[in-house]
């Protein structure tokens, strides 16, 4: 088990992931507007009653439940708030959700909610087994005894993350489907794809509030500031920053208008080897995690249509790090000097929801 990494910075952002490709920063996308950097005042939820409609997923290897309900009373602004605190700080006050699995049709707007259990720390594991734990005795066979264990409040964090409101779109993004492989041509994503994804895709709004400094300024770990070659590196939602087994971190390029790997030629080189380079300094300096145990990435297709480039620990399992969806970035860089314009003739390959209407766009247009 890695050592524990400094204390995390506070969380305004939605999680992005759809990862477990909702968990992160792969849900960000419905965030309108700035809210400000994060607090690690207590606070309560703003609204007293959420009525579950639907369990949209769940992952039992991932300790992970996605819960779609209406809101009954009071509002919430769009952000993402979570119920854990730094290790040490044992006074904080749990967020309270009133919950009644009772779905009923009642009024109220759509939110979704998302529980998911934290990874162990270095630093709690021993005080598990301090004192005396209750137990419940489960099965007992020789050597071999299980338990259910029930911790004490502050060892038993669930990260809550409230998306509100939601769209049907969104709702759709956190149900588990059925994925098909589909391989798309530059033809097709010039064509198809790009006109189709410009109708479809949320507001990235959070994106820019970060690079003005409007929201989560705090959580940065490292800028350069270059408005062309420049980007910011940031702590992903999915990583609570308490140990370094699940390291995640997100580059994003101060230069707007660069949507996704498809837009990358020659022109950005500069662009994406600043990205490699400082990313992985930064990283070792703050974390004391080497380049050669980082897996250094960019998603297509991507959740949001803001370049940006992920950091994870070679050793975790990241959502979308599949060979579906993640093109390593220094390939990224290599094919690139070798064809400035790669990304917008070769054929990609990636994985869509059997629903999704660019699914049947691009299989007809496959057939013709």
């Amino acid at each position: 088990m890695a050592d524990a990494a400094p204390p995390p910075g506070k969380r305004k952002r939605e999680l992005d992931a759809a990862g477990v490709e909702a968990a992160s920063t792969e849900d960000k996308e419905s965030k309108e507007a700035g809210t400000g950097n994060g607090t690690s005042a207590s606070v309560r939820f703003p609204f007293s009653g959420f009525r579950v409609k639907k369990v949209l997923r769940e992952s039992a290897r991932d300790k992970i439940l996605f819960l779609h309900g209406k809101v009954l009373s009071g509002s919430l602004s769009p952000t993402c708030l979570q119920s854990a605190a730094p290790a040490e700080d044992f006074s904080h006050e749990i967020f309270t959700l009133g919950v009644n699995e009772a779905s009923g049709d009642g009024n109220g707007e759509d939110a979704v909610v998302i529980l998911e259990k934290t990874p162990f720390q270095v630093e709690q594991v021993a005080q598990l087994l301090m004192g005396s734990p209750e137990l419940q005795l489960q099965f007992s066979n020789d050597i071999y005894s299980t338990y259910h264990m029930f911790p004490p409040r502050q060892l038993s964090d669930i990260k809550t993350t409230v998306v509100y409101p939601v769209t049907e779109k969104h709702l759709q993004k956190y149900l588990r489907q059925d994925l098909r492989l589909v391989r798309e041509t530059g033809g097709d994503h010039k064509n198809i794809t790009s006109p189709h994804l410009a109708s479809q895709s949320l507001s990235i709004q959070w994106v820019y509030n970060i690079l003005d400094k409007k929201a989560e300024a705090d959580r940065i770990v490292f800028e350069n500031p270059d408005p062309s070659d420049g980007f910011v590196l940031i702590p992903d939602l999915k990583w609570n920053q308490q140990q370094l087994d699940d390291l995640y971190l997100i580059a994003i390029c101060h230069r707007r208008g660069i949507r996704s790997l498809r837009d990358l030629t020659a022109e950005h080189l500069p662009l994406l080897r600043n990205i490699l380079r400082e990313g992985q300094e930064a990283i070792l300096q703050r974390y004391q995690v080497p380049a050669d145990r980082l897996r250094v990435y960019l998603h297509y297709l991507p959740s949001y249509y803001h370049l940006h480039v992920h950091f994870t620990a070679l050793g975790f399992e990241a959502p979308g790090s599949g060979v579906e969806r993640a093109h390593l970035l220094a390939e990224v860089i290599e094919n690139l000097e070798h064809d400035p314009e790669y990304y917008q003739q070769r054929t990609l390959t990636f994985a869509l929801r059997a629903d999704e209407p660019l699914l049947q766009l691009l299989q007809e247009a496959q057939k013709s």
